[in-house]
């Protein structure tokens, strides 16, 4: 079997550490403080609806999306609303959002109207990718062309995370729904269920539902990125998304399995996206899976699994490939956060930096053809036009390059600060 696409690397997974730990729901005190972000999505932040000293229910909405690209933001707990401010965030160092003092941790969310159009539903209830690109779903499912096929990203490629397994375990019905939903709604012809083959229990629990609701499941092989989208797309069907286009260009909308969840939640339940599983591991003393709400305090999950085990070095808020470093537990859990990973000195590889050895292998490795080796170079000196030259817009940002590299260059650290350089390069092109 081959990976169906080029490149990709094989990390050491480590996902036996909670892959059978069902998703376990963490608890809340009267009193406990949550911090709901106004920022959770691509796009811009959610307008904040509530004022300091108002009393708040769970599942009210206490941020309005304020454009096209953007979502709503709901409380995930009935409280006070102590203060508006900036919170810490992993991605971009503050954020504004709203602090919630509980005052009955017991109460279910506020159900949202259903009654309207699919895809203003979706706004309501305030939807992102929970894969971690967190792009709002309700714009996702308003493509300007027909789409031919709905895939459904099972793939969890990410080293650590089982977060998105136990949901496919636990919750198979009610993701198969969610993607029924889709299909109906947008008039798809087929829909494709994708789970790498490491998740043979997921894959039989799908199988499972098959006859009843006629879709296929595509077992795929375990590689890094699989769950990427453009490699998923050409695993599973063999299209190539080009360059600068989104899947939809091939005919294919591709949506997470959580992400399903929370749509059959919204729709069939009036549910708005108030909470989430997260994988907590690495140097814990008990790693779990844990359903927790959003705006709880991470420091939270790392005392619900016991605490640390030794000396932690470094704390990852989502996959250790693509996820982003915390100088502070003092952060919430956002719809993005797929994981929360603690990492001791002893666990990390050297990352004392040498010369480049031409040796290639981030050429080898990386799954979207490019050339890291001589990209790196176009970045240091900033040579913004060759990089573009070169496609760094077309870097999914992975991290394989760095990954497999001996000398141990921050390649797609370079990258990401390039392709910024880049855009704007190329905004002022479409501007002349």
């Amino acid at each position: 079997m081959t990976n169906g696409f080029i490149g990709g690397i094989h990390p050491d997974y480590k996902k036996t550490l909670t892959a059978d730990k069902p998703i376990e729901k963490l608890s809340y005190e009267k009193d406990e403080i949550v911090s709901v972000p106004l920022s959770q999505h691509i796009g811009a932040p959610a307008q904040e609806l509530v004022k300091k000293k108002e009393q708040v229910l769970c599942g009210q909405k206490i941020g309005a999306s304020k454009g096209f690209i953007s979502t709503n933001i709901h409380s995930s707990v009935t409280g006070e609303v102590v203060s508006i401010g900036n919170l810490n965030s992993p991605l971009t160092g503050k954020v504004k959002g709203i602090n919630i003092k509980i005052s009955n941790p017991e109460d279910s969310p506020k159900q949202i109207d259903t009654g309207k159009k699919f895809q203003d539903l979706i706004l309501e209830a305030g939807i992102v990718g929970m894969g971690g690109a967190t792009f709002p779903t309700h714009v996702k499912l308003s493509p300007p062309k027909k789409i031919d096929t709905l895939i459904i990203n099972g793939a969890e490629c990410e080293p650590f995370l089982t977060c998105d397994y136990r949901l496919m375990i636990e919750s198979t019905e009610e993701i198969i729904k969610g993607a029924k939903i889709i299909q109906d709604e947008l008039k798809i012809e087929k829909l494709i269920i994708a789970v790498e083959d490491n998740k043979p229990e997921a894959i039989k629990a799908f199988n499972k539902y098959i006859h009843g609701f006629n879709f296929e499941v595509k077992a795929l092989p375990t590689v890094y990125p699989q769950g990427g989208e453009k490699q998923l797309i050409l695993s599973v069907l063999g299209r190539i998304v080009p360059e600068g286009k989104l899947p939809l260009e091939v005919g294919v909308i591709v949506h997470n399995v959580a992400t399903c969840k929370a749509l059959y939640d919204a729709v069939e339940n009036g549910l708005p996206l108030t909470e989430r599983a997260v994988t907590v591991t690495g140097a814990v003393k008990e790693p779990k899976n844990l359903l927790v709400k959003i705006g709880t305090p991470v420091s939270k999950l790392i005392d619900a699994c016991g605490g640390y085990v030794g000396e932690p070095e470094k704390i990852v808020i989502g996959g250790p490939m693509m996820g982003f470093s915390a100088n502070t537990t003092d952060m919430p859990v956002s719809k993005a956060t797929s994981g929360v990973i603690v990492f001791r000195k002893e666990d990390l590889p050297s990352l004392k930096m040498t010369n480049c050895i031409r040796c290639g292998r981030c050429v080898s490795a990386c799954p979207m053809g490019l050339v890291p080796a001589i990209m790196e170079q176009f970045a240091i000196s900033e040579l913004y036009e060759r990089l573009l030259d070169w496609h760094v817009l077309n870097c999914i940002e992975c991290g394989c390059c760095s990954y497999v590299c001996p000398a141990r260059r921050p390649l797609v650290g370079y990258f990401k600060t390039g392709k910024r350089q880049v855009m704007n390069i190329v905004k002022e092109r479409e501007n002349k």
